[in-house]
């Protein structure tokens, strides 16, 4: 039994990993903060957890030592704190954006401003465990992918290593409104989401830049658009199939790579309407289904990929990294199997 704590546990995030962690057989949860609900009930910011637990909000300057931190915070908030955070906790986990990427180069091309602990980038693994299993096991710090490059990078990858598609990849994101996290803007105003279809980043997604480290050589191209959909996301991916690959080629790829992975599942169908990856039946879960096409007529190959943003892409990434990093059962508290219908 480990003692966890969580920095930022009133966002969706946060919130989410607590969820997950108060059923988890091997963690106790210690201390949870929030700056905004210090001294009342979690149950306030995340009224799911009603007589679930009896936990308090702390506020952060109170955060003592535990075992394990998982960092919920916004993004630049975790790179300023963290020299100081790694003094309370032997092992953690970053939620946000700030180490995802090892080059400061990068991260300065991509979010206008230089990191603020350039010298920490080397010391986190990328949270991926599909990816980067052998190195989480041994990691002190880890680093979550953020939510849409987690949905490109697992349905590329397997292409990217046994070299079955060109260098040139064009993503359709649909987003989620919980993708843009807890706080309250004009894009997430009620009468100004409902309904929406929104081409809000058709170019120059900071995502591009984790998906292009994490398979190196492959020039990458997002387009994301808001949908009226508080969970979940759905990547539609168009590449090109290098010459002479067929579909038998393509499924014996993905069942060569991902066919011991827990949350990992090839869905394409002939029948139904579930024939092909939907984030509605995945919310809550740690699974990232993945679909595919190959279309001869205008030699184009699309990759399907779904994910609940907030689980697969935030927090049960960040459980399921944890469960290596302590040596636990990789699926530990990650069982949740979704609703149906929902």
């Amino acid at each position: 039994m480990i003692n966890i704590s969580i920095l930022g546990g009133s966002g969706y995030a946060g919130g989410e990993v607590l969820r997950i962690l108060l059923a988890h057989p091997q963690v106790r949860i210690k201390e949870v903060t929030s700056r905004q609900f210090a001294g009342q009930s979690v149950s306030v910011a995340h009224p799911n957890l009603r007589k679930v637990t009896d936990l308090l909000f702390i506020h952060p300057d109170k955060l003592s030592e535990c075992d394990f931190l998982f960092v919920a915070l916004p993004n630049k908030s975790s790179a300023e704190q963290m020299q100081k955070l790694m003094k309370l906790a032997p092992k953690i986990i970053d939620l946000g954006s700030d180490f995802r990427l090892h080059d400061p180069a990068v991260f300065k091309k991509w979010y206008r401003e230089d990191h603020a602990s350039p010298d920490l980038l080397p010391k986190f693994i990328y949270g991926l465990a599909e990816l980067h299993r052998e190195e989480i096991k041994k990691a002190s710090y880890v680093a979550c992918g953020g939510c849409e490059a987690t949905a490109s990078i697992l349905a590329l990858y397997p292409l990217h290593k046994n070299g079955l598609i060109e260098e040139n990849v064009i993503i359709d994101a649909k987003m989620s409104s919980s993708q843009a996290g807890a706080s309250a803007s004009l894009s997430s105003h009620h009468p100004e989401r409902s309904g929406a279809v929104r081409s809000y980043m058709p170019t120059g997604h900071r995502h591009t830049a984790e998906i292009e480290q994490e398979l190196p050589g492959f020039q990458t191209a997002i387009s994301a658009t808001a949908i009226d959909m508080v969970r979940g996301l759905l990547v539609t991916i168009h590449a090109t199939p290098k010459t002479g690959v067929t579909e038998k080629d393509i499924w014996k790829t993905y069942r060569q790579i991902y066919g011991n992975e827990p949350f990992i599942r090839i869905v394409k169908e002939t029948t139904g309407i579930y024939r092909y990856p939907e984030p509605k039946i995945l919310q809550g879960t740690n699974y990232c289904d993945i679909g595919f096409e190959l279309d001869k007529h205008t030699d184009r190959l699309v990759v399907i990929a779904a994910i609940d943003n907030l689980v697969k892409g935030t927090a049960g990434q960040a459980v399921q990294a944890m469960n290596l990093m302590c040596g636990f059962e990789e699926a530990a508290g990650l069982g949740f199997p979704g609703l149906h219908p929902i």
